[in-house]
C-alpha cells in the first residue's frame, strides 16, 4: 500500500447509521429559544418549519440513528466518496508531512450538501409536504436541495444571496435544471425582502437575510416546509457519513491523523468530517482539529458566544452560538457559502470547550493555496474548501521547517468548476482581501437579543 494514491470503499461500506455526537458530549447544549417568547422551543414550535422526523432528530440523544434504505439507495449514486493521498502535492511542497483529503466533489451537485438534502427531502415527502423553501449562498446547498426535491417529487423555491446570484450564474442554472425556482435575495417575494430592498436597494444580500425570506415563505404556506443546509443538529448528523467513511479509509491506509482540517461557515461539512473523531478526543487521543473560516466572516475567531437569532428578520429560532450578530452584512467574498453570521451550536460548544481550534484566513491566501493544490492534484477546489487547503499549506511548510512528519487530513468539500470567475479575478490581480471591521462587529453584537 506504500504507493497508493486513493483509498476506495465499496457500497457495502456505506454507513447504515448517522452518528449523533450529542450522546457523547460531557456537557449539554443550551436549548434553542422561541424568537417571540424567548422560551425554550418545543416540537410544536418547530412544526411549521420541519417534519416531525427531523424535529426528533434535532433533539435526539441517541448515539446512532438508522439511515432509511430509501436514502441509502440515493447515497449510492456517489457514496462512499474517495480518500486521496496527496503525494504529488507533498512532493511539490517538499514537505515530510503526509497529506490526505476526503473528496466530496463527486456528488451529483459537486459538494457534500446532498448528504443532508436527500434525507431532508425524504422525510418531508413522508410527511406529505409538497414544497420546500430554502436559502443558498454560493449555490452548493441550493443545487443539492433542488436535486433532492427532484428525486422525491417536491417543488423547490431557492432564495439565493444576490451577490452570488449575480456572480455565479451557473449555480442558478444548475438549480433550474433540477427544476427549482430561484430568485435573488433580497427579493420582492417576501415582506423581509421588500423591507431590505426599501432600506438598501443595491443590497448584496446575506445568508441571514435569505434565511428570513425562506422561513417567511414556509410559514405563510400550508404546503411548504423550510429546509436548512447547515447549523442545525440534524444537518450535522446527516453529514457524519463523511467522517465515518474517513475512519475506515485511514485504517486502509494504515494512517493515524495528527491533524484534521475543514472549512467552516455554518458548520455542516466540518461537522460531518470531524464529529466522528470527537469520541477519541474525549477519550484522550488528542488531535488538532481545526475549523477554518474567512477573515471577512470571523464568527468563531472574533464573534461572541451568545444567544442570537438565526436570521436577519428575527423569525428563526434563537440559538447559543458564536455569532457576529444577526444583522451582520458580510463583504462580497467569493466563498459565498461561508458568509453566515453564526456558527452551528454543536461546533460552537466544541470550540468553547477547547475540543477544536479555529483559524481565520484571507481571500487571496486561500486562492494561492487552491492553485498550488490544483496544479499538483488536478482538482480545482471550491473557494470554501480552499480555506482548509490554505491551513494545510501552512502546516506542511511548518513540517518542512521543523523536519517533522505529521499526518494531516482535510475535507475537500466541493469542486470549483462553477467558481472560475473567482479564479480569474485572482489570476488577473483584481482580487482583494476583506477584513470585517472590529467596530462593525461591536455594533452588531450590541444588538444581540437580551436573553
Amino acid at each position: 500500500m506504500s504507493h497508493e494514491s486513493k483509498y476506495l470503499l465499496t457500497e457495502a461500506d456505506l454507513p447504515h447509521q448517522w452518528y449523533n455526537v450529542l450522546a457523547d458530549l460531557p456537557f449539554p447544549l443550551d436549548p434553542p429559544l422561541h424568537p417571540g417568547t424567548m422560551q425554550p422551543l418545543g416540537p410544536a414550535d418547530l412544526a411549521p418549519l420541519f417534519p416531525m422526523d427531523l424535529i426528533l432528530q434535532e433533539v435526539s440523544q441517541e448515539r446512532h440513528i438508522d439511515i432509511p434504505e430509501a436514502v441509502r439507495d440515493i447515497y449510492r449514486l456517489w457514496r462512499p466518496t474517495p480518500l486521496y493521498r496527496a503525494r504529488r502535492w507533498e512532493k511539490a511542497l517538499d514537505t515530510p508531512a503526509k497529506i490526505y483529503y476526503k473528496y466530496e466533489g463527486v456528488s451529483p451537485s459537486g459538494s457534500h450538501k446532498p448528504n443532508t438534502a436527500v434525507p431532508q427531502a425524504y422525510y418531508n415527502k413522508l410527511a406529505g409536504t409538497k414544497r420546500l423553501a430554502t436559502e443558498t449562498g454560493a449555490g452548493q446547498w441550493g443545487s443539492s436541495l433542488a436535486f433532492a426535491c427532484q428525486v422525491f417529487g417536491l417543488e423547490c423555491k431557492v432564495y439565493m444571496v444576490k451577490v452570488s446570484y449575480e456572480g455565479k450564474p451557473y449555480r442558478r442554472i444548475m438549480m433550474e435544471t433540477y427544476g427549482a425556482s430561484v430568485v435573488p435575495s433580497p427579493s420582492p417575494d417576501t415582506a423581509a425582502g421588500r423591507a431590505a430592498l426599501a432600506e438598501t436597494p443595491d443590497s448584496p444580500g446575506s445568508l441571514g437575510l435569505a434565511i428570513s425570506e425562506a422561513v417567511e415563505d414556509a410559514v405563510m404556506r400550508d404546503d411548504t416546509h423550510y429546509s436548512l443546509g447547515s447549523v442545525l443538529n440534524h444537518v450535522l448528523l446527516h453529514q457524519t457519513v463523511i467522517g465515518q467513511e474517513v475512519i475506515k479509509q485511514l485504517d486502509m491506509a494504515d494512517a493515524d491523523p495528527d491533524m484534521l482540517v475543514g472549512c467552516v461557515g455554518g458548520g455542516s461539512n466540518f461537522g460531518g468530517f470531524a464529529l466522528p473523531f470527537i469520541p477519541d478526543q474525549l477519550k484522550g487521543r488528542k488531535r488538532q482539529i481545526i475549523a477554518v473560516e474567512p477573515a471577512a466572516a470571523p464568527s468563531m475567531t472574533q464573534g461572541k458566544y451568545a444567544y442570537d437569532y438565526g436570521d436577519t428578520a428575527r423569525m428563526a429560532p434563537i440559538v447559543k452560538m458564536h455569532t457576529l450578530g444577526h444583522d451582520f452584512m458580510p463583504a462580497p467574498i467569493h466563498a459565498g457559502g461561508l458568509r453566515y453570521h453564526g456558527m452551528a451550536p454543536i461546533i460552537s460548544a466544541l470550540y468553547e470547550h477547547g475540543l477544536i481550534e479555529a483559524r481565520a484566513v484571507a481571500q487571496r491566501a486561500i486562492f494561492e493555496a487552491a492553485i498550488s493544490f490544483a496544479r499538483s492534484e488536478g482538482i480545482i477546489p471550491a473557494p470554501e474548501a480552499a480555506h482548509a487547503i490554505s491551513v494545510v499549506l501552512d502546516e506542511a511548510a511548518r513540517c518542512k521547517e521543523a523536519g517533522e512528519t505529521k499526518t494531516i487530513v482535510f475535507n475537500l468539500s466541493g469542486h470549483g468548476h462553477f467558481d472560475l470567475v473567482s479564479y480569474d479575478r485572482y489570476l488577473s490581480g483584481q482580487m482583494r482581501d476583506f477584513a470585517y471591521p472590529t467596530e462593525s462587529i461591536e455594533a452588531s453584537l450590541a444588538r444581540l437579543p437580551q436573553v
